[in-house]
């Protein structure tokens, strides 16, 4: 499967293409042989938003993977091919417990205090996973000075940080060292699915590609200049950057 994976180059972001299944592969790999992991989901949001990340993507460890039909449209237009499959946190983290032959220790971070509390108790009772920390990110992760050493002594195998970008990348670039090994992810709205708050696009809508769509119909105010102005800009850094 390794094989087959290659890099596009999106607006100088090397960003990994591979299938869901090969992808989850490599992680468990990484994992057991004690090497740290960060995987970030490359969107339109991200290229524009975490230019930051650039003097870090050849860091040890460090994968993008694409997120979102706008990186599709990308590569086919810069590349003249899509990517191997479309990867996002939402629907990638199951995959990934799904392909552990155990279940894996999570450490969870960020969201409301009452959207966390639901999230864990999906993450324990229905993806059969075993929650060893958590953190809320509003007076939970401002009073928690000792972060750091939960997280280190928790033993976990994944944390998830859940705050959207470009908080949770740099907040996990920062935060990072607390365990030499592990996967780290950032995973934006993922908790807010798991407690029930915000709700999935139709499958069909999925399958079409138009989740963003959906999105953006219960979340105009806050969504309409990632879909619209900040598009145009992440076109202008591709064909810049080409």
């Amino acid at each position: 499967m390794e094989a087959r994976a290659e890099i596009l180059s999106i607006s100088q972001f090397p960003v990994l293409s591979t299938t869901g299944d090969a992808l989850a592969e490599r992680l468990l790999g990484r994992l057991a042989r004690g090497e740290q992991t960060v995987l970030f989901y490359a969107n339109t949001n991200l290229v524009v938003k975490c230019r930051f990340l650039l003097d870090h993507v050849n860091d040890p460890g460090m994968l993008l993977v694409n997120d979102g039909i706008g990186l599709d449209i990308a590569a086919k237009l810069l590349h003249g091919k899509r990517f191997a499959d479309n990867l996002n946190g939402t629907d990638f983290t199951p995959l990934l417990f799904a392909r552990s032959a155990r279940p894996l220790k999570v450490f969870m971070v960020g969201g409301k205090p009452e959207i966390l509390a639901r999230a864990v108790a999906h993450v324990q009772q229905r993806l059969g996973q075993q929650v060893v920390g958590s953190c809320d990110g509003y007076d939970g992760l401002r009073t928690a000075a000792d972060i750091d050493r939960r997280i280190h002594a928790s033993g976990a195998d994944v944390v998830l940080v859940a705050m959207g970008n470009p908080i949770q990348e740099r907040w996990i670039l920062e935060h990072r060292t607390a365990l030499e090994g592990g996967i780290w992810m950032g995973v934006g709205a993922l908790f807010d699915f798991w407690a029930g708050d915000k709700p999935r696009a139709p499958r069909l809508m999925q399958r079409l590609r138009l989740e963003w769509l959906f999105r953006l119909s219960l979340e105009p105010r806050r969504l309409l200049r990632r879909y619209t102005w900040d598009i145009l800009v992440f076109l202008r850094m591709c064909f810049k950057y080409r």
